[in-house]
């Protein structure tokens, strides 16, 4: 941006700071394509007759239902990963029709960036942002992709990545325990990330002694850990002719045979043995020759669908901000969930649907919780969950935007019909080198990246002059703002517009008098359209999500 802007700028972020705070489904397995589960609508009702308990019991009242515009960028955002074009905004506002709300969300699901939002997200969960040294992200995403792309049952996506084996470039769920392994761990960081990320219990405390504040105790740790003795990664490595030096060429995932029990460290210096068992039931591991097997299909047949309740509890977490329980990989009775009838519930009727993601964020996303405002009332501000409440969800809670997100949304912002629907491998590769510097920046020390947009410095540099903000607010020809400051519309409709593409809500009028007084005193109309929207897109606006 033009340095002779400032001015102009400052006063512009001024007055935009004080304006902006003031159904078709996959069925169950077996079903056609195109099947409704007729218990939709009825699964629905039993979700807001839960939550509704929640507030009679708690005397709380819940917010006013979102406005349309809030809350299709919240459904957009939390299922595609990205806000609404302008001109699905546009048209949004526009439709009349009272089921349009269930309507988008069906076709959120079907879109080609549902299956990039959430590979996007579980790629990040069993690998992590930063690739570790060795590991095929780009197998991972395959493996992903094609199960979120075929709406697969979620315990056969767990299964195959729990058993797998073979090279990283040709088996791309073996890429989760390359991971996780190294040559000597003997798969206990894979314990850990295990039982938390399928299963919703967190075990690495009683690695070295009994849990404190459950019933864990150390051999439970090392119980699950006997699965995956077996398991051993293998790094090869090849001659380099120009070079003559052995350099990396490929990494595997093989079984070898370890017969007998794990022999563990006592705090008092005593050795003990663990057996292969799951939840303190003991597994047959005698008829295979992986142990991983046994534990796969222990998870995938445990008559107490803890892989279902942790999909669940993790699936109504992202949607609401807050899940069950905080953390939503930390469930137990010590732990215990805020509405367990609900989660039980939910629970069970996932398992019923075979395990089928799209019905179950379609009833989350349907649900009347979800349709709320996060403008509390005075009857409802105790449901504050960020000060340690338990979540009641009588209003929507703001949340920040994911690094992808914010990337996604700033792609839209720049040009909704050409950048956001650029080739996959090509965006995938622009989108790692921004968010390279966003983790490489704000990371922390244990890989639980810094994620979010927290207002510092660096951050703050980041958008006002990065590349995504830069592109955003060229009006050059086949951009966004060119199209709609090249229109013939009124200013007051390009000026609703540029509000609408960035913040997916129209202007008030307070808003559209201080932008029109901003515009009188600018020498170029261009250049004041570039800074209000430069001004928007760097707002908490934009963004947080609503």
């Amino acid at each position: 941006m033009n340095k002779t802007k400032w001015n102009l700028l400052s006063v512009t972020l001024l007055a935009v700071g004080v304006i902006l705070s003031s159904s078709t489904v996959v069925g169950a397995r077996g079903k056609e394509k195109g099947y409704r589960y007729k218990h939709d609508q009825e699964i629905v009702k039993e979700i807001n007759k839960f939550i509704r308990q929640g507030w009679e019991d708690n005397e709380v009242t819940p917010s006013k239902t979102a406005k349309d515009a809030a809350w299709l960028r919240r459904v957009y955002l939390d299922t595609v990963g990205h806000i609404p074009p302008l001109e699905v905004a546009e048209s949004f506002l526009r439709d009349k029709d009272p089921d349009k709300r269930a309507r988008i969300i069906d076709q959120l699901l079907e879109d080609d960036d549902y299956t990039h939002n959430w590979t996007t997200i579980w790629t990040n969960l069993l690998i992590g942002r930063q690739t570790p040294r060795r590991t095929s992200r780009e197998g991972m995403q395959k493996f992903l992709r094609e199960a979120f792309a075929k709406n697969r049952p979620w315990d056969d996506v767990v299964y195959d990545i729990l058993v797998a084996k073979g090279r990283y470039d040709e088996n791309g769920a073996v890429n989760y325990l390359l991971a996780q392994m190294t040559m000597r761990d003997e798969g206990v960081q894979a314990t850990a990330k295990t039982t938390r990320l399928f299963l919703g219990v967190q075990v690495q405390c009683t690695q070295c002694h009994n849990h404190p504040f459950n019933d864990w105790k150390q051999n439970q740790f090392w119980e699950f850990n006997s699965f995956f003795r077996q398991a051993r990664r293998v790094d090869h490595r090849k001659l380099d002719p120009e070079t003559g030096r052995q350099v990396d060429d490929y990494s595997e995932i093989v079984v070898r045979n370890v017969e007998g029990p794990v022999f563990f460290e006592k705090r008092s210096g005593l050795m003990q043995v663990a057996y292969p068992k799951f939840f303190g039931k003991e597994v047959d591991t005698s008829d295979v020759e992986d142990r991983r097997v046994a534990l796969a299909k222990s998870v995938v047949n445990d008559p107490e669908h803890h892989l279902a309740k942790a999909m669940v509890n993790r699936m109504w977490g992202h949607y609401f901000g807050f899940g069950f329980t905080k953390p939503v990989d930390d469930m137990g009775p010590h732990n215990p969930a805020s509405h367990p009838e609900l989660l039980d519930f939910l629970t069970e009727k996932f398992v019923e649907s075979d395990y089928d993601l799209k019905m179950l964020i379609r009833w989350i996303a349907n649900s009347e919780a979800y349709q709320l405002s996060s403008e509390f009332n005075s009857k409802n501000k105790i449901d504050d969950p960020a000060s340690g409440e338990l979540p009641l969800f009588s209003h929507a809670y703001i949340k920040s935007m994911e690094a992808e997100q914010l990337f996604d949304s700033l792609l839209i912002a720049a040009n909704a019909a050409g950048m956001s629907k650029a080739n996959y491998a090509e965006s995938s590769r622009r989108r790692n080198r921004w968010l390279q510097q966003f983790v490489t920046t704000f990371g922390t020390d244990e890989n639980d990246e810094a994620t979010t947009f927290n207002g510092s410095i660096p951050q703050a540099l980041m958008m006002m002059n990065g590349e995504l903000v830069e592109a955003a607010t060229d009006c050059k020809p086949g951009s966004l703002l060119h199209r709609v400051v090249q229109s013939d519309e009124r200013e007051t409709k390009k000026i609703q517009q540029i509000y609408l593409a960035a913040l997916c809500r129209t202007p008030s009028g307070r808003d559209v008098t201080a932008v029109k007084k901003l515009f009188r005193v600018s020498r170029d109309p261009v250049t004041a359209y570039q800074d209000l929207y430069w001004a928007l897109l760097n707002s908490n606006e934009f963004i947080f999500i609503r």
